[in-house]
């Protein structure tokens, strides 16, 4: 029988992530491999292998109470390795849009920041404007003056453009973010 509280809590982790992916995470037989060939492993306390184990077990609070989920670089070598099939950067890409739509204040700050500033200039100019992105993120992030030093020499070798290029069609492109994001809502 159905009692009230199983009807209106949230769906296992494993099951959203399998909705989402369609990677059942239980198949993973927890061999290490993905988490071998990790290049953010020495930066992690929970690597690819540890991420596929905590979504089966429905243990979203230890993943959403920890940063490693956030610094994944989505290179993808943990799915290539692994010999079952079982895709971690997948899995843990689900896993990070679902803490960032159940759970936003497990996000980083200086991760959302990120994402917004990104994000932002795509919106605005329907490509990524780099310098734009730079600025924005130090505004958001408070890191002003990090890496302070290097910009003069990225705007001299022309790795950092002044001015954006905006493309042909930036009404799509707003369409886009209007259709996925309403609201305007990032993060």
């Amino acid at each position: 029988m159905t009692t009230q509280a199983t009807r209106t809590s949230p769906a296992a982790l494993r099951e959203q992530v399998l909705e989402l992916t369609g990677v059942d995470t239980a198949k993973c037989y927890q061999c290490g491999k993905c988490s071998a060939g990790c290049p953010m492993t020495p930066e992690s306390r929970i690597r690819p292998h540890d991420v596929m184990r905590l979504v089966t077990l429905d243990r979203r609070e230890r993943l959403a109470g920890d940063d490693s989920i956030w610094l994944c670089l989505t290179c993808e070598t943990c799915s290539a390795r692994c010999p079952n099939g079982c895709e971690p950067a997948r899995v843990t890409e689900a896993v990070r849009e679902i803490l960032a739509r159940e759970a936003p204040g497990s996000v980083p700050s200086r991760v959302a920041a990120f994402h917004r500033a990104f994000l932002d200039q795509v919106r605005q100019h329907g490509r990524m404007f780099e310098l734009g992105m730079v600025l924005e993120y130090k505004l958001r992030s408070g890191a002003l003056l990090q890496d302070a030093a290097s910009t003069p020499g990225l705007l001299a070798r022309g790795k950092l453009k002044p001015l954006p290029h905006r493309i042909e069609g930036r009404e799509d492109v707003a369409r886009i973010f209007e259709r996925c994001l309403p609201g305007g809502k990032i993060l």
